[in-house]
């Protein structure tokens, strides 16, 4: 369930994410793409991994050892079935070419070390309602 005001929320954590420089384990793809969840719904699935790893490998390590071999599971663990990627909405998160992001219309938004990228949402191949 999302909180009232979670659309013009979810333009602010987009405008506040290009500002922001890419670390891993505090603002990366998976880290932020959750983060907005957080702030849309007040649910926080990204305390178990949050600063628990500062590297691409230390990921790694982190989520293999909450039980995820791959980022599809991870999602499917924290927020239950997928969805086709083209039905979802504003504020759903959805993964594109190896990465966490979140859809922002008719391209997903995602955290890269270049910064603020996006991604066409025909290029997504999972996403999850938020």
């Amino acid at each position: 369930m999302r909180l009232p005001g979670w659309d013009a929320a979810l333009v602010e954590e987009i405008d506040r994410a290009r500002g922001l420089a890419f670390a891993w384990g505090q603002h990366d793809c998976a880290t932020w793409a959750f983060d907005v969840r957080r702030r849309l719904t007040g649910q926080d699935a990204a305390a178990a991994w949050r600063g628990r790893y500062g590297t691409a490998a230390g990921s790694v390590r982190v989520m293999r050892r909450l039980g995820w071999r791959t980022l599809p599971a991870m999602g499917c663990g924290l927020l239950g079935d997928p969805i086709q990627p083209l039905c979802a909405q504003r504020g759903d998160i959805v993964i594109c070419e190896g990465a966490f992001g979140v859809c922002a219309g008719a391209v997903a938004v995602f955290v890269a070390p270049m910064g603020l990228t996006e991604r066409p949402m025909k290029d997504a191949s999972m996403a999850w309602r938020v």
